[in-house]
């Protein structure tokens, strides 16, 4: 009961914020009618109760079947079987992440079918089960993280320079979407499984890191290859109309309710699937392990769908109401203010965020530190909007000014940052862009891209969880640096000292 106590408050600590930003944009610059206030209240409080429950399900189900799996992998020395394994688990963890849902679901709206919900899904599935399957590979025959991501960044440089702006954009944003709340969660549990499994301790545990970003580059490789394959040049849109107006709170809410405890359902079903196989191949089995898994698994269920309907039912219409009304705003200071801020405070409420900065804190053995990690993350999600804001309000700011220079220095920086923190620095630009940027972020952004004259919705509203995803990699590799130069001046004093 402690525990659980405890994750209340942490989460609380992490929602707070969000919804005292959004009541000052209220009573400061872009009034809220009463039911849009009581619909984002009642957002906030289902978020805080979805959360608590999610993340104590977590720890009981998803985190134990991931290490179960990774090991059981590990123990049959089968190459063949480890590659089908991964591919298959890749695609359908992907498939059913809600957020990736959420996002194609977008994308089909604002370019007016021109990229079906279907087929982004399908694209991206494939692209991250590949890529995890590679990863997973890595760890195996110990490869060295960086000429991974070389050669995943590599591709993805040269796929660039051939693509369309707007495919650029959406391609970047899949990366961050589908490493949203159930797909992080199990892949940092399977690094760690399969790294366990490794004799050398200080290579496992810079091994449990690295999944995440390898897998989420996947995403845009298959993407951008679907553009270049469909042979479209532009596509076009507007941001749908309901995504901003309102609608009866009882009635909003209630119509949300079957569709999320589907895609729930549909996020959790593949796991369990697995678990369920390996459980009835892998001796010894234990009755007590099965029951708690289940137990487990039911939490993560319900905490998972209380937590969307949260997010989708009272923030995501908000976020993209406050971004219209910023955007109408005479000056556009006040935009790129709230920008940043909000970047600071919604990464914090990220449930993928929570599960990585808590792995990290573990596996290091308390080495590397939760809150700092937290800090420097919470800065870069912050400038990450901020930029994504200046791109729209200057329309001479591309996206690939940004992306290009940030993820070429990310891959320069891995040869000189130690290999933990390479791991960590790829695995946090996934999870930092998660349901909370993914819904009340993109909202607000896109809100914003349909009021400021001479934006586009597609190419401007798009590519905000691409940045997102970009900054934080250089900010851990930041901290990497930082913590490198700190064990040399430890060790340099205790050299003195004998």
């Amino acid at each position: 009961m402690g525990e659980i106590f405890k994750k209340v408050k942490d989460v609380f600590i992490s929602v707070f914020p969000v919804t005292l930003i959004v009541f000052l944009i209220h009573f400061i610059w872009v009034p809220l009618s009463t039911e849009q206030i009581v619909s984002f209240s009642v957002g906030a409080l289902l978020v805080l109760i979805g959360l608590s429950i999610f993340l104590s399900g977590i720890d009981e189900s998803i985190d134990p079947i991931g290490h179960k799996v990774g090991r059981s992998l590990t123990r049959t020395n089968s190459l063949a079987l480890v590659i089908t394994v991964s591919l298959i688990l890749g695609f359908f963890i992907s498939f059913a992440e809600p957020d990736l849902h959420i996002l194609a679901q977008q994308v089909d709206k604002v370019t007016a079918g021109q990229f079906p919900k279907n087929l982004m899904v399908v694209v991206v599935s494939i692209g991250l089960g590949v890529m995890m399957t590679l990863g997973q590979i890595r760890i195996l025959y110990s490869i060295p993280l960086q000429y991974v991501f070389l050669l995943a960044y590599g591709i993805i440089a040269i796929l660039s320079l051939l693509s369309s702006r707007e495919f650029l954009a959406i391609a970047f944003d899949a990366s961050g979407a589908t490493t949203g709340a159930i797909t992080v969660p199990f892949l940092l549990a399977l690094a760690g499984g399969v790294a366990a499994m490794k004799k050398r301790s200080d290579k496992s545990e810079a091994d449990a890191f690295g999944l995440v970003g390898i897998a989420s580059s996947g995403a845009i490789i298959g993407v951008l290859l679907t553009g270049l394959i469909m042979g479209v040049d532009k596509l076009g849109g507007e941001l749908p109309v309901e995504a901003v107006s309102d609608d009866g709170i009882v009635k909003h809410y209630l119509h949300l309710i079957p569709q999320i405890l589907w895609e729930s359902l549909m996020s959790l079903g593949p796991i369990l699937i697995a678990y369920l196989i390996f459980y009835f191949v892998d001796k010894p089995r234990r009755k007590s392990e099965f029951i708690s898994i289940f137990r487990g698994m039911f939490f993560t269920y319900i905490g998972l769908s209380i937590f969307f309907l949260g997010v989708y039912g009272g923030f995501m219409d908000v976020g993209s109401y406050l971004g219209v009304g910023m955007g109408n705003l005479d000056s556009k200071v006040p935009a790129l203010l709230v920008g940043f801020i909000l970047g600071l405070v919604t990464v914090l409420a990220e449930p993928a965020v929570y599960v990585l900065t808590h792995q990290v804190e573990d596996v290091t053995g308390g080495y590397v530190r939760r809150p700092l990690v937290l800090a420097f993350l919470s800065v870069a999600v912050g400038l990450a909007i901020f930029l994504s804001i200046l791109r729209i309000l200057v329309p001479g700011i591309q996206l690939w000014m940004y992306l290009l220079p940030g993820f070429g220095i990310s891959v320069i920086a891995s040869f000189i940052v130690p290999e933990l923190f390479v791991g960590i620095a790829f695995d946090a630009g996934g999870v930092a862009s998660g349901p909370m940027t993914a819904t009340f972020a993109l909202a607000f952004v896109q809100g914003l891209s349909r009021a400021v004259p001479g934006a586009d919705v597609v190419v401007d509203g798009f590519g905000m969880i691409a940045i997102v995803a970009a900054v934080p990699i250089l900010s851990l590799q930041l901290l990497g640096i930082i913590y490198k130069q700190r064990t040399k001046h430890l060790e340099k004093g205790k050299q003195k000292e004998s």
